[in-house]
């Protein structure tokens, strides 16, 4: 094993202490908190985020506009792969900074609109980082791992500790998947997967203090997506 090999498995390992954690007291305080932050948001609101997941978790497995250009030589080395890859967050993150601080002074209207847009920058990110590693992102199964990763991202503990289990297994649970991702059960992944998406996010679109939360909200949330999709690459791989 490579030196830089080396350093990342250690990372991997800090990582993996961090999933298998329980919901600490601090966690279940953080949970309260969102909560809160959810039930000031208006119902429509609720609605309009719900259409929107649903709809990019049918075009995540199913539609041909996820896909992604960029690809390094069949045998690059695990250390250039990941210097790509590092690259493509810290362009993302600028990208989802400089937008959310825009559109976040906008309160709840602009904001609605932005929903969409900043998915669709954490799915294509989360694409290329996944053609960066190697895997064949047409595959629908890879697809899958992807939505698995975006929801391990932004889920509470526990949650993190059960989707954590299943991608630490990942090879012998997607054996047991349909052949076809017309058969996968999505609207019961989708609802799931809706509980727990962007909680924090979601104070953006509170009035007067929604510009401050979008621009350094972005750039957290990304860097999070980022690290996870690293690690969880890197548990197939290392």
């Amino acid at each position: 094993m490579t030196p830089y090999k080396e350093k990342a498995r250690l990372m991997l390992q800090d990582w993996q202490q961090k999933m298998r954690k329980k919901p600490s007291l601090t966690n279940r305080l953080a949970k309260g908190i969102q909560n809160k932050i959810n039930n000031m948001i208006p119902e429509r609101v609720h609605k309009v985020i719900t259409t929107t997941i649903e709809k990019m978790v049918k075009a995540v497995l199913f539609g041909a506009q996820y896909t992604t250009t960029e690809s390094v030589a069949a045998d690059a080395s695990f250390q250039l792969r990941e210097s790509y890859i590092k690259q493509q967050i810290s362009f993302y993150q600028k990208t989802a900074t400089v937008e959310g601080a825009v559109i976040g002074a906008g309160g709840i209207l602009l904001g609605l609109a932005e929903f969409p847009i900043l998915i669709g920058i954490k799915m294509k990110l989360l694409f290329n980082i996944a053609s960066l590693y190697g895997f064949d992102v047409k595959d629908y199964k890879e697809r899958l791992y992807i939505l698995y990763i975006f929801q391990l991202t932004y889920s509470s503990q526990q949650r993190r500790n059960e989707i954590y289990n299943l991608l630490q297994d990942w090879e012998g649970y997607s054996r047991l998947l349909p052949p076809h991702a017309e058969d996968f059960d999505w609207r019961t992944f989708q609802q799931e997967y809706r509980d727990y998406i962007d909680l924090a996010k979601m104070a953006q679109l509170i009035p007067v203090i929604g510009s401050a939360v979008g621009a350094v909200a972005n750039y957290h949330l990304i860097a999070q997506l980022g690290d996870t999709a690293m690690n969880c690459y890197r548990l197939r791989m290392l």
